[in-house]
Formats: C-alpha cells, sequence, structure tokens
C-alpha cells in the first residue's frame, strides 16, 4: 500500500511530462497519444466515484494511467482492467505500476478483445485518428456485428471506443469520456447521437471551450461525456466551461446528481435531434436574429476543391515546367496555396504575377497527350510511386484530375477570423485550400445577380450566420466542411426589390475598385452590411440603427478593419 501511496499521490501529469520528453512527437502522433490534464481526470474520476457500488473500473486506452492514479488515490480497493496497444508505453505503464496488483494491463487492441464483460465505471481518452489512418473498415464491421448498427465509413475511431464502452456498462454504472466534440457537429456523428439518444445513459455533455488546446500537440477542442446506466433518463445537460478553474462548478453537478437543478441548458431526451448540429443545445445561434432566411444549397453548391493526391508532383511552377519540358497545353492553371490569394478579388492580372514570380500555380493534366516529355514525366511518377498513392491508385489513368470546372467563388476551409470569400475573376482552378461554390443559374436563383450574392458573402452578417455550421479545433481554428455550407442558412436575396439591389451595387463596385486599388475602404463593406442587417432584422425598426442615411452616399461611419486577409 505505501507504494500505490506514492504513485497515485501526484496531483500533476509528471509522469506524463517526462515521457513526452523521452520519446519523439512522431511515435506519439502515430499512437495518438495527447495526454489529459490532471484537472479534468480528476473530475471525470469523480464522476465514476459517485456510484457507490463501483469495484470494477475498465480504462480501454490506459496510456499511463492517469485516469487509474486518480482513482486508486481516492479509493484504493478498486479492481481496474485496461487495455494499449503501443508496446513503448504499454512497458512504461508497467514499470511505473510494476507493484499494484489492482490493476490488470493487457497489451491488446480493446475494439477487438473484452466484448462480454460488463464494468460498474468506465473511463478513458481515446484514440483520436482519421478514418484512413487505421483500420478503418475491419474495426467498423466489427462494431456493426457486435452492436448491429450502421455507422458511416467516416466515422472516427474514438466514438467507436465511445461505442462499445456504453454496451459495457453494468447497471448503475457510470462512464466518463473525453473526445474531440467535433461528432457534436459533424456528419458521421448523426449516427453516434442517435445511439447515445437510443441508450438513454447520457447525463452530460461538458464542451471544453478553452482559449489554448488542452492536449499538448493536438489541435482539436474536447468535451467530456457524463453517462450513468440508471432511471435517471429524463434529461441531458449541456455544460460550457472557458478555462480550468470553472471546473469547479461541475463539482455541483457530480455532487448533486441525480437531484441536479434545471436550466436553459438541459433538455428532455424527446428534444434532441440527432440530424441536427447540437452546438444548437450549448451556443447562441446567429441566424435566429433574423428573418426570410433559406438553405444557402437553394442558391448555390459547395463541393472540394481538387484533390491531387500528391501536389508535390502534380503542381507546377513556370520554372519547373521548362525543367521538365512540360508544354503549357498539359498544364491547368490553379490557386494552389491560399496564401496566394490576398483579398476578395482574384483577378487574372494577379495571376499573372503568381506565374511571372515563379509561384505553383499550374497542375500537370495531360490525360491522351502524346508527348515525349509527358510520358517521360509520368514515367517519373510511377517510379517515386506517386501512382500508388491512396487518391491516385482509385484513379484511371492515376494521373487524371478530377472534374471540377473553375468555380466564380471560393471559399476558405479552415480561419480563424471568420470565413473568407473570393471572386475567382480569373476563372481558374483550385486546390482543396478553397472549396468551390457554384450558384445556380436557373429556378430560384434566376432574379439573383451574382455580384449581389457575392456582395452579401463578404458581409460581417453572412459570415455570422454561416457560423452556426462552423466545426471548432484548438486555438480559435474553424473548419467548414463542403455540406456545412449547403446546410447552413443565408437571407433570401429573392425578397431584395431593384432599388435596394442597385444601392448593393454601387457599393459593392467602388468596394471592389479599392481592393484592386490596394487600398481597401472597408467603410462600403460596412454599407453593404447595414442595408442586409436593415432588410432582414428579426427586431424592430426602432431597435435597428438610426442612422437612416442612403449608403450610396458619402462619407460612411468608420468601420472596423475587419476584412484584411
Amino acid at each position: 500500500m505505501t507504494e500505490l501511496k506514492n504513485i497515485v499521490s501526484a496531483t500533476n501529469n509528471q509522469v506524463e511530462k517526462s515521457y513526452s520528453k523521452s520519446i519523439s512527437l512522431a511515435h506519439r502522433k502515430k499512437f495518438a497519444q495527447f495526454f489529459t490534464p490532471f484537472q479534468l481526470a480528476s473530475l471525470m474520476a469523480d464522476w465514476l466515484l459517485g456510484n457507490q457500488n463501483l469495484k470494477t473500473v475498465l480504462e480501454p486506452a490506459f496510456g499511463l494511467g492517469i485516469f487509474s492514479r486518480t482513482l486508486l488515490n481516492k479509493k484504493p480497493e478498486l479492481s481496474i482492467k485496461a487495455f494499449e496497444v503501443d508496446e513503448t508505453i504499454y512497458f512504461e505503464a508497467k514499470e511505473v505500476f510494476n507493484e499494484i496488483s489492482q490493476i490488470k494491463i493487457q497489451l491488446e487492441n480493446y475494439m477487438f478483445n473484452d466484448w462480454d464483460n460488463k464494468y460498474d465505471g468506465i473511463i478513458c481518452n481515446p484514440p483520436y485518428f482519421k478514418f484512413h489512418d487505421y483500420d478503418n473498415k475491419t474495426i467498423l464491421n466489427e462494431i456493426e456485428k457486435r452492436l448491429k448498427i450502421k455507422l458511416n465509413g467516416f466515422t472516427n475511431l474514438y466514438t467507436l471506443f465511445l461505442l462499445k464502452s456504453v454496451s459495457q456498462l453494468n447497471l448503475g454504472g457510470r462512464l466518463a469520456y473525453i473526445v474531440p466534440s467535433e461528432f457534436l457537429n459533424s456528419d458521421y456523428g448523426k449516427l453516434v447521437k442517435s445511439a447515445l439518444i437510443k441508450s438513454k445513459i447520457l447525463r452530460n455533455i461538458i464542451v471544453i471551450n478553452f482559449e489554448e488546446n488542452i492536449f499538448d500537440d493536438a489541435l482539436t477542442t474536447a468535451c467530456i461525456l457524463l453517462c450513468s446506466n440508471d432511471n435517471n433518463f429524463h434529461k441531458v445537460k449541456f455544460s460550457i466551461i472557458n478555462k480550468l478553474d470553472e471546473l469547479e462548478g461541475m463539482q455541483s453537478f457530480i455532487s448533486t446528481y441525480p437531484a441536479n437543478k434545471i436550466d436553459g441548458l438541459t433538455f428532455p431526451f424527446s428534444e434532441l435531434d440527432p440530424e441536427i448540429k447540437w452546438r444548437k443545445y450549448y451556443q447562441e445561434q446567429n441566424g435566429i436574429r433574423y428573418k426570410n432566411l433559406i438553405p444557402f444549397s437553394n442558391v448555390a453548391k459547395v463541393v472540394r476543391g481538387i484533390a491531387t493526391g500528391s501536389n508535390e508532383y502534380f503542381t507546377f511552377s513556370k520554372s519547373k515546367a521548362l525543367q521538365f519540358g512540360i508544354d503549357k497545353k498539359y498544364l491547368l492553371p490553379c490557386i494552389c496555396k491560399a496564401v496566394d490569394v490576398k483579398d476578395n478579388f482574384f483577378t487574372t492580372r494577379k495571376f499573372n504575377d503568381l506565374v511571372n514570380t515563379d509561384r505553383q500555380a499550374f497542375l500537370f493534366n495531360a490525360v491522351g497527350a502524346k508527348d515525349e516529355k509527358v510520358s517521360n514525366y509520368i514515367e517519373l511518377g510511377e517510379k517515386t510511386g506517386v501512382d500508388k498513392k491512396y487518391l491516385t491508385a482509385c484513379r484511371t489513368p492515376w494521373y487524371s484530375l478530377e472534374n471540377r470546372p473553375p468555380a466564380p467563388v471560393w471559399v476558405s476551409v479552415f480561419n480563424r477570423s471568420g470565413l473568407k470569400f473570393i471572386r475567382n475573376e480569373a476563372n481558374i482552378s483550385n486546390l482543396t485550400t478553397f472549396h468551390c461554390i457554384y450558384p445556380f443559374q436557373s429556378g430560384l436563383f434566376d432574379n439573383i445577380n451574382i455580384d449581389v450574392l457575392f456582395a452579401y458573402l463578404m458581409t460581417d452578417v453572412a459570415r455570422e450566420i454561416f457560423e452556426d455550421n462552423r466545426r471548432e479545433y484548438g486555438n480559435g481554428l474553424q473548419k467548414f466542411e463542403p455540406n456545412d455550407l449547403n446546410k447552413a442558412m443565408m437571407f433570401d436575396l429573392a425578397l431584395l426589390d431593384k432599388n435596394t439591389e442597385k444601392k448593393i451595387m454601387v457599393l459593392y463596385k467602388k468596394y471592389r475598385e479599392t481592393v484592386i486599388n490596394q487600398s481597401p475602404d472597408d467603410t462600403l463593406l460596412e454599407g453593404i452590411n447595414q442595408i442586409f442587417k436593415n432588410k432582414y432584422c428579426q427586431c424592430s425598426t426602432a431597435t435597428l440603427t438610426s442612422n437612416t442615411q442612403n449608403y450610396s452616399s458619402f462619407p460612411l461611419k468608420t468601420a472596423k478593419n475587419h476584412h484584411r486577409f
């Protein structure tokens, strides 16, 4: 017992910090080893310990045992079973817990073992991998066979851990998982959320909204799921914590459960909709302040940019084309990097500037070519294994490009300061650094000028509404997948009268001119923004700006410098 006390009494992450110093970041990333801060581990352990009958505990992804150390510090008589797949950290953990008989660590993959056992408590920080970085198909088949559910092929491994653990919880048992919050607002998360609703064990989702990453070296946001297999399945609470010292407030939920007070972030299971982004339940939605909203998919379609499978091989600069003797007719003009787009309007002149400064501005596009230099370059790709890469191996021929006609509008994929929309006046293609926006040219969109649409997209109010559908990562990073934008809401521009359109276009053309002349006047954008707010705001006219000036006259009030790239 003395040995036990020495190991588990520390209230910090010193064991994890020592390991991180001695083991390379590449190895830790390979096995998704991002360690839970002690304060969060302690909170999760307290949830399990609230089960008065807690005797058996499962740790599906043991690592260095931060959860077991925390649990045993508070209840030494627990029996803990653990799984670990990485030999390096397994032997490190075996050494740390050498004299502790209460813990049994198995060097096995949790997803293929221990299906028939149940536990009083399950606690875990599961691995986070992209679907193509692990044996996705085999594990999905195992889950679907065992749990009789059908999942999306892009379902992340951490949610598969969660679903298995839910099935292993004893009656009266408790589960605490810390996972990326991505699944709450992603397409693949719909089936996972459906399973959680069906199980009726979910009690509290604690969304961690720290300004900095809580996991060293991992760019992801997190949430803690507190679950209990009891009869108190009437409601689910959503909680937000913005800094570590707010964790103390969560202790009241744990200590008073199940007699928790009901507040504005508590919802009956019957009100939870797995088909929507669950951000609606814990964050204010910007769109509710406006009227006459329609899905963005009514007016345009968003798809990702061209994915080559090997940008190093497929992208060309002027000098690279000369080096390999590739004629320009076999090169597709293309924006290859976001940094090459400096503002909202990308013109032919700006593209030519990229070419003349020898930037990567073309894609190898030579299907069907009868040219010796082209054949030599294709052979080079085969000699270096480009044809065997993940995407190229699926194409015929392997060096063909995806069919993506130039989109009139681009939109940024990642951002920290709001979505960036670019008018593609050069009419060139783009890689996945941007998504493509293709406005419909028939039906509802007949009477809407594409420039009016683009003027709207540049405004603060448009981006605020789009943000209701964002995905969040660490350090304030936001991401939008194409369907996040397709399913987002926007103003119904068909309701604009001709006079209002003319006012918008006057401001739009003047703003474009200032951008082209490299002296963007953001007061013009603010004028467009205010026109849209006045037209679509849910509030009464009296609560809008009292300045009813005609926005086609100047000067306008000074606006914040919010649209620099």
